[in-house]
């Protein structure tokens, strides 16, 4: 293969048909999509280097140059690439020229090409791109197979039109691989399957897709084209590749900094930067940020859907004559429509969760705003990926808390993601009050800023980066008034703890009415319910039926265990006299479950401890 070194379509080493480069000049893609420089092995299934001087590798300048020849003459492609590097064109242009070269041309219930991805937000996507350019190929039909919407309106479609090419998420899929008794054997139909596609690989697998990924892979044919491509290369993609792909040449695309061994993981045209402020200050800071900003396009991204249910409300009531729209990953059906008007407008605010940050391209995005750091550090990479797509430039701000500064460093080594400091901006107006005499009126918001802190904490605890993202190290006191709350929620994290510096309101909580009237009517009703049924409970003895001995001794020694390993993810110092009879009691236990002991030498021993203990403690009194 000859060195790539202009970018038109025309200097590809394999020539495209005119119905593509049609399509690619309706879409405006005159060139391919730069990606500094990228090289490819010649020898099969090794990896991408970005050294030029060994003669077995061979300067290319664009990622879609090393995949679409390659993709076209036979080859199994495991395709790695930064975010925004055009990975779409890079299986879409393939695929219609693989099935134009068919000899013997598909029918209307035969399936050519299936492209899997993670998110019903990827799939319509990819099912816009392709639609550009099947209308130019009206012998190739196309359906979109997704969550959110009824299978068997889905089964009807595909019978009615057929579907050449399948773009789907993989539960969807799956499902209509089982509906034989609604009339559609798509086992029969992907037969003549050519191409197989793995959209966001990694992604797929990091979602927990595998086992519908390998129930669909046995309904494919062993013949046949695949290609993986991910931003990502993770141990599953690899242990996917060698079990699926056949002869495979994998191809690595990155950005370059300055540093020739510092292979940047972000397009070089971001401008990435962070602000470290604290908790009770974030939430001003945003939405300072976005009132200065109101004329450009903006995603912003949270840790959990709580928080951009409550946040998203937030920013509504706050930022006037900005179309602000929420999305995350609980929404059923509502996703897609509210997706597809995001795309169009020129300009706004979306906030939502991770469900946006992988591969999705969103026209002129100016900004992405993670208001929370992810909660995997290539998360967080994908997310600023959503900005600076295709050649254009654009920038991206991160919020960090003081005790984690040092994420700064972490990304720059952990993801070569350099960034800059943005300094917190002055004069700004402190709208809390405002968000808590919101909480105040409307039990709705109330509800959802509780929900919003409760659901922040879990994640933060579950931080894949715990030793910077460290739970016992945060303010509660401080996130809480950054949540405006009215009082502090009862959890585990919070038991036993005193927080001075939060002060919650004087207002009893269960007076605040919704103002919905359905809702408060709703809540009136099951409260008077619950009056009545304590009055009618009141001074009856609550009945427990009876259980084993050994039963209800197992389950507080499992309560004992999971308190105490709590206690220790949190770093509270448990007394470590404490933790040994725990695991004294812990390994009785089990002797006891595997019959080593009777149920009376169990007893025996764990009352003997416990009153040898209450003996020392005794002692230790008297003497003191």
């Amino acid at each position: 293969m000859e060195a790539v070194t202009e970018g038109g379509w025309g200097s590809l080493p394999v020539p495209l048909s005119p119905g593509v480069l049609r399509a690619l000049r309706e879409l405006r893609f005159h060139q391919m999509t730069p990606v500094q420089r990228a090289l490819m092995s010649r020898r099969s299934f090794t990896s991408v280097r970005f050294t030029t001087d060994s003669p077995a590798y061979v300067m290319l300048l664009f990622f879609q140059s090393a995949t679409i020849p390659l993709f076209m003459s036979n080859k199994d492609v495991a395709a790695e690439a930064v975010t925004g590097s055009g990975k779409t064109l890079a299986f879409v242009i393939p695929i219609l020229e693989i099935l134009l070269r068919r000899e013997e041309k598909l029918k209307k219930m035969q399936v050519g090409a299936i492209i899997i991805t993670p998110t019903r937000e990827l799939a319509i996507q990819i099912d816009e791109v392709l639609s550009h350019f099947t209308k130019h190929f009206p012998m190739f039909s196309q359906i979109l197979l997704i969550g959110g919407r009824n299978p068997i309106e889905d089964v009807e479609k595909f019978k009615e039109h057929g579907g050449n090419i399948i773009v789907a998420t993989p539960g969807r899929l799956e499902d209509l691989f089982r509906r034989k008794a609604d009339g559609l054997d798509l086992a029969s139909c992907v037969k003549a399957l050519d191409v197989l596609v793995l959209d966001e690989a990694d992604r797929l697998l990091d979602m927990g897709f595998e086992a519908s990924l390998n129930a669909i892979l046995d309904f494919l044919p062993k013949q046949r084209r695949t290609g993986l491509f991910s931003a990502t290369q993770t141990q599953e993609v690899e242990n996917l590749v060698r079990a699926g792909l056949r002869n495979p040449v994998r191809i690595s695309v990155k950005e370059k900094g300055v540093a020739a061994s510092n292979t940047q993981k972000t397009p070089t045209r971001l401008e990435n930067y962070y602000m470290i402020c604290k908790a009770d200050e974030k939430f001003n800071q945003l939405v300072h940020f976005l009132r200065q900003h109101k004329q450009e396009k903006h995603l912003v991204f949270f840790s959990t859907c709580a928080c951009v249910e409550y946040y998203g409300k937030a920013l509504e009531s706050l930022i006037k004559q900005v179309k602000i729209m929420s999305i995350h990953g609980k929404m059923k059906h509502k996703r897609n429509k509210i997706f597809t008007e995001f795309r169009k407008l020129p300009g706004g605010i979306l906030v939502c969760t991770d469900v946006m940050a992988r591969g999705i391209d969103i026209p002129e995005v100016h900004w992405v705003l993670q208001y929370d750091p992810p909660s995997s550090a290539s998360a967080f990479v994908h997310r600023c990926g959503r900005t600076a797509r295709i050649g254009n430039v654009g920038s991206a701000l991160v919020f960090l808390l003081p005790m984690e500064e040092s994420y700064v460093n972490f990304l720059s080594i952990n993801q070569k993601c350099p960034m800059q400091e943005m300094k917190p901006q002055t004069n700004v107006l402190d709208l809390l009050p405002k968000l808590k005499s919101m909480a105040l009126a409307d039990r709705a918001v109330f509800e959802k800023g509780m929900k919003a802190f409760v659901s922040y904490v879990q994640a933060y605890a579950k931080h894949e980066c715990n030793l910077i993202f460290r739970i016992k190290d945060l303010d509660f006191a401080s996130l809480a008034r950054g949540f405006a709350l009215l009082k502090m929620p009862k959890m585990p994290e919070l038991r036993g703890k005193c927080f001075p510096d939060f002060t919650p309101v004087t207002v009893n909580t269960d007076s605040i009415s919704f103002k919905d009237k359905n809702r408060e009517k709703q809540r009136q009703k099951k409260l008077e319910e619950q009056r009545k049924e304590r009055e009618e409970n009141e001074g009856k003895k609550k009945f427990v039926k009876n259980k084993a001995w050994s039963k209800q001794k197992a389950k507080r020694e499992k309560k004992k265990k999971v308190t105490a390993k709590r206690k220790r993810e949190e770093g509270s110092d448990i007394d470590d006299e404490d933790m040994e009879e725990l695991l004294n009691d812990t390994r009785l236990l089990k002797r006891l479950k595997k019959g080593k002991i009777s149920e009376e030498e169990f007893e025996k021993k764990l009352t003997g401890s416990q009153r040898l203990k209450a003996e020392t403690v005794e002692d230790i009194e008297s003497e003191g």
